[in-house]
């Protein structure tokens, strides 16, 4: 990167792709430890994302914006910069040459940035990032049209993560696919008296269970099995296969232990291993996953090589099923199934709940979303219609919204379980859900499940009649009143909720 709008941006010196060997000795010499597990522990001073003071700019900054920038390339004319160059996605014609620049007092960031993807390739960098952590003030700038990203005042690594899969999304955008924040993993399970793959793809926010469902082996016994592809950002095509995009795992540890998640359990105390803001007593490296002093936003960057029933392969070659994580706490079901239409709009409602990834001050607080993606660059109306378009082009993808909340409040109402939404998970791959019609929302709840005591979630157990009436009005006024800020939505989006 010579310039950057017409300013050369020439550092003092710049450390030329660094060994992990470095990077890990430097970011130990800048306050890292190593944990009682033998892996690099370090602390940020900045701990979730800059959500609210990231500005996506298309075309030209402003003169504000343009003042910025020609002050950080200046600042940077002093300064020793690390350059790590990775490349995001394996698919052929979907490779995209990444490349991060940092200060170097930052070594843990490339550190971990670099574990996230895979080795470079050959080429020119088709997304720039440039992160300066210690600028007094803080700022993201995104520029999609040019790859680039300039990140100021932040030393998170989700930050840097989040800016590439950013582009990436973007870029997909433009050549007719669509990037989605959601995970992938394929079931292979025994139907029909067949072994049989079914991809999933799980769409969710960051800590709302979508990692934890993703990652988990749903305790099936051999021949049938999980193959664990992506927790983060695919790129769906139009002929209904996903493409992954990295090679580790992001993964909240907050009362992270081995009966819940194993898989993610074992990975996180690997060698290979590095954890973001988790509590380790620096004279004897306990690991503390239960306590939130320094923040209830712990992280672990762990390698995909590291976690149970993964393989060489990070793309779903065929998506079978769609499932939208919720996290109600009042009338919605564990699960719902979806018609292609109904999909487009749980796709644009996003619903969930705030967590501290986003915005800690307001965590729990319920919030929508469009495609549980606090990413998208452009119409959010038009990545909806896209994303009906490749439904109706792959009729055989079926669609579900799966509540990892409550039903009947959280105070006195039944919380769905992991087993219980992993119990679901495989009965949609095995098709042993037994379905009849909501008349009012117009979609299919469950009769029967099995393994699953559907009583638990009766919503008449926790509210009379009246008060489900009105809280099923409610929501849907909430829900068309959302919809409503969308209006070029194509017409069978707009009017799923008005039948």
């Amino acid at each position: 990167m010579e310039k950057i709008f017409g300013k050369p941006f020439q550092p003092r010196k710049i450390i030329d792709n660094p060994s992990d060997e470095s990077l890990r000795e430097w970011a130990l010499q800048h306050g890292g430890v190593i944990t009682e597990f033998g892996n690099l522990s370090v602390v940020t001073q900045v701990r979730n994302r800059m959500a609210k003071l990231t500005e996506v700019i298309m075309g030209d900054p402003d003169p504000e914006d343009l003042e910025l920038i020609d002050n950080v390339l200046d600042y940077c004319k002093s300064k020793e910069i690390i350059q790590l160059d990775r490349t995001m996605c394996m698919t052929p014609g979907f490779r995209r040459n990444c490349r991060l620049y940092v200060t170097a007092e930052y070594a843990r960031l490339p550190l971990m940035w670099g574990n996230t993807l895979f080795p470079p390739m050959d080429g020119e960098p088709d997304f720039i990032s440039l992160a300066v952590p210690e600028w007094p003030d803080k700022k993201v700038l995104v520029f999609p049209e040019m790859g680039l990203t300039i990140v100021l005042g932040s030393d998170y690594k989700g930050e840097q993560k989040k800016a590439m899969l950013r582009q990436v999304m973007y870029w997909a955008k433009t050549q007719g696919n669509l990037g989605l924040h959601a995970a992938g993993k394929i079931l292979r399970v025994k139907r029909d008296n067949q072994l049989k793959d079914f991809g999933f793809l799980l769409f969710g926010l960051s800590a709302t269970g979508k990692t934890t469902l993703s990652c988990h082996s749903h305790w099936l016994k051999s021949p049938e099995t999980v193959v664990i592809r992506q927790d983060d950002v695919v790129i769906l095509r139009r002929d209904g296969s996903a493409v992954g995009t990295e090679d580790s795992y992001y993964i909240k540890t907050e009362g992270l232990e081995p009966s819940s998640q194993p898989l993610l359990y074992a990975a996180a105390l690997s060698p290979r291993a590095i954890l973001e803001n988790v509590l380790v007593n620096p004279a004897t490296g306990k690991v503390d996953f239960f306590d939130s002093t320094i923040t209830s936003n712990g992280r672990a960057m762990v390698k995909r090589k590291d976690i149970a029933f993964t393989d060489g392969q990070i793309d779903i070659p065929k998506v079978d099923f769609i499932l939208f994580i919720t996290r109600r706490h009042d009338i919605v079901p564990p699960v719902v199934r979806l018609s292609r239409e109904w999909a487009a709009v749980a796709f644009m409602l996003g619903e969930s709940v705030e967590t501290s990834a986003g915005d800690p001050t307001q965590a729990g607080k319920a919030l929508r979303v469009v495609g549980t993606n606090p990413f998208i660059v452009g119409s959010h109306a038009e990545e909806g219609n896209m994303f009906l378009s490749i439904l109706q082009e792959n009729l055989d993808i079926q669609c579900f919204t799966l509540n990892t909340g409550h039903v009947g409040g959280m105070d006195r109402g039944q919380k769905i379980t992991v087993r219980d939404s992993v119990k679901i998970i495989e009965m949609i791959a095995k098709d042993r859900i037994t379905w009849r019609r909501d008349d009012f929302w117009g979609y299919d709840v469950p009769l029967a499940i099995p393994d699953v005591e559907l009583d638990r979630f009766e919503p008449k157990n926790y509210y009379s009649d009246e008060q489900i009436e009105q809280l099923s009005y409610d929501l849907k006024m909430e829900r068309l009143n959302w919809l409503a800020q969308f209006p070029s939505l194509k017409p069978e989006i707009l009017n799923v909720l008005k039948q």
